[in-house]
This record gives structure tokens, sequence and C-alpha cells, in this order.
């Protein structure tokens, strides 16, 4: 048995992240790594040394294309090594985001599983801004009416306010998301920044947070879908 490789990936992160868990749970014995916290020959000593890993090698890595810097050439190496790998192993790799094409082409055997939101809530979230409350209501209800979970718009929402924030107010630092951004992600996010004050993003991003305690403690009087209602009326 040659070496296979499975790339989990796309912005559904909660479906996607569960098909990764599925896949673990269907090996007794496997290998989990984090890109960034292992070397090559962490990787290759996994692969090729005796003991737990004698009879089942099933190598679960996350972040790997997302983190790695592909120019250094520890990376490459790690790369190379997953790609030409012949022995009886099977690599598993969860993105917490779309890959390009490009970097897939990487890994050219490579089963690919994508998991893609429905287009609807990216439309939601790019009409997230002041005075537009009848809309955002709207938008947000399609989005719960296409299949979308309460819990995963309340993600959202969460991450877009994380981003609008931390481009409105650099003193609170660099943030890994932005950082990943393509241009012309970063290039609305910073037309939608320009929108709200740093002050009023603050709010919002407490009220959301609120309101994630509030449904994790069972604390709120009112339900998800409802909290976020008037989170949108707020607007």
């Amino acid at each position: 048995m040659t070496n296979m490789i499975t790339i989990i990936h796309g912005d559904d992160i909660t479906e996607s992240r569960k098909h990764f868990q599925d896949l673990k749970l269907k090996h007794k014995n496997f290998v989990l790594l984090e890109a960034g916290k292992f070397t090559i020959t962490d990787l290759v000593q996994n692969i090729e040394g005796s003991g737990l890993f004698e009879d089942t090698k099933n190598i679960f890595i996350e972040e790997l294309l997302v983190k790695l810097k592909k120019t250094e050439k520890s990376a490459k190496e790690i790369l190379d090594f997953i790609s030409r790998d012949t022995k009886d192993s099977n690599f598993v790799l969860w993105e917490p985001k779309e890959i390009l094409k490009r970097e897939l082409s990487l890994f050219k055997s490579a089963v690919v599983k994508s998991f893609k939101l429905p287009k609807n809530i990216f439309l939601f979230l790019d009409n997230l801004r002041p005075g537009n409350s009848k809309n955002l209501l709207n938008l947000f209800h399609a989005a719960l009416d296409a299949g979308i979970k309460e819990e995963l718009i309340l993600f959202m929402i969460q991450r877009q306010f994380r981003l609008l924030l931390a481009l409105s107010d650099p003193g609170s630092g660099q943030i890994d998301e932005l950082i990943r951004l393509a241009p012309w992600q970063m290039g609305k996010l910073q037309n939608q920044a320009k929108l709200f004050n740093v002050t009023d993003l603050k709010q919002i991003y407490k009220k959301l947070y609120e309101i994630e305690i509030g449904q994790k403690t069972g604390t709120s009087a009112l339900s998800l879908t409802q909290n976020i209602d008037f989170l949108l009326l707020d607007i």
C-alpha cells in the first residue's frame, strides 16, 4: 500500500472540522501534529519508527498549508516528504479556510474534501454596517432558511468584527487571521471598517461576547436567533 493524502478545507469550518474528527475516530492509533510545532525529524520518526505506530501510520496534521511559510527550507522539506513518501502511511490535512488550487496542486494525488458555506452568509457579513438593520435582518434570516446554523452565524459575525476591530485599532496588535487574507479580502474589510468608529466596534464585540456566554451558560432569556436579531437592530 502506498501513502494516501487527504486534504480537508473550506470556509465551513464547523463541518470540515467535524469530518476531520470523524476520520480520527476511525483509527485506533494515529499521530496528531500541528503546523509550526513539529520538524521534519519528528515526521520521519513517526513514519519510520517502531513501537506504538508500527502497525498503523495515520498522520493527522492541522493547518499545514495555512501556517507553513513555504519559502523556508524546513517547510519545503516537510511538504516534499509528505508528497513523496511511499511507505504504508496516510496523511490527513485539515485547513481552517479554503485553500487555493495552486497550493492544493502541491499534492497531485491527494483526495480533496471541500466544505463551503452558502454564498448568502458572505453577503450578510459584507452588509454589516450602521443604518442597515432592515437589510441585515432579511439577510440573516435568509441564511437561516438556507440551513446555516445560528451558532455558526454567530461565530462568523464575531470573526468579522474581530477583523474590523483589528484594522480600526492597530494598537490592539496584528492578528493571524488578517495576515492570511488575500489582498481583495483585505480591501473589502478596510472599506467596511471605515464605516464604524472604534468605540462602536468595541461595544458590538462586547455584546457578541455576552451573547455567546449567555447561550453557553443558559442564562439568556432569549433564543440565539432573537439575540442576534436585537444585535442587528442596534448596529
